[in-house]
């Protein structure tokens, strides 16, 4: 028998996980271009639309409020509907799980690359990440975070980050950005490291940051990880779009042409 905590943490987390209608400030990227443009230990920041994302995003100020590594194939697996495991995600519900591509194609979705990742770094990666299935979510962090899904929650920018840190710590526990965080720092790549200048030695000191204040933003702002987008990655070439014969009508109104097409203005 579940103890009432436990119980009451199980509920709590149904009810945060709840999709809720909310306005993407992007828009979703065809699955086919965002798997071809996908490489093993990519990190696949998702806008989220449950109630525990509006309080991830607004506590880090951020567009993105989960995180997910991709693996590959190599990860083995298909889900009920016999789609292909590819990623690795703490889910607030069933913990550190393996998920397929169609989990995130209705979101709006950002992939960010570590740069000059070894191939044996990136085995340790994964290792270490998939060793993890089946740890439960911290659900500490979610009870905590849940005092925060007020409108506007008065929080104090320089606190939001710590608060995204009140979790148990329990080693078998963790929420999605820690989780990534902390298996790349393990290999020694850099996600948001505290750099210190030592002036006597007159040279750079870094230090790892504690795994617990990571959030799904800091692979997107970190300057370590590149933003991948697979349209521009697939030979985009604004020239030729074929565009819609109404879309250039309010250049009628500034005296131009409105039936030339992009390449007729442009001449």
């Amino acid at each position: 028998m579940l103890s009432f905590p436990r119980f009451f943490g199980r509920a709590l987390a149904r009810y945060l996980s709840t999709p809720r209608p909310s306005a993407q400030t992007g828009t979703p990227t065809d699955p086919r271009k965002l798997l071809q443009a996908l490489q093993p230990c990519d990190v696949l920041l998702v806008e989220g639309s449950t109630r525990i994302s509006s309080a991830i995003k607004y506590l880090t100020q951020s567009t993105w409020s989960h995180a997910a590594l991709y693996i590959g194939t190599q990860l083995g697996g298909e889900d009920e509907e016999g789609r292909a495991h590819l990623f690795v995600e703490a889910d607030i519900v069933k913990g550190v799980c393996k998920r397929p591509l169609a989990q995130y194609q209705t979101y709006h979705t950002r992939i960010c690359r570590a740069r000059h990742l070894t191939n044996e770094h990136k085995a340790r990666i994964v290792r270490e990440v998939t060793r993890q299935l089946g740890h439960q979510y911290d659900m500490k962090n979610v009870l905590d975070l849940a005092r925060y899904l007020f409108p506007t929650p008065p929080v104090p920018q320089r606190f939001r980050r710590r608060l995204i840190a009140l979790g148990s710590g329990d080693p078998t526990k963790a929420i999605c950005s820690s989780l990534i965080a902390d298996a790349f720092q393990n290999v020694g790549y850099p996600v948001l490291p505290v750099v210190t200048q030592d002036e006597k030695a007159a040279k750079e000191i870094w230090r790892i940051r504690d795994k617990s204040l990571y959030a799904p933003r800091d692979f997107d702002v970190s300057p370590y990880f590149e933003i991948v987008k697979p349209t521009l990655m697939r030979g985009f070439d604004y020239r030729e779009i074929e565009w819609s014969p109404s879309s250039f009508q309010h250049l009628e109104a500034l005296g131009l042409d409105g039936q030339k097409g992009p390449r007729e203005l442009g001449d």
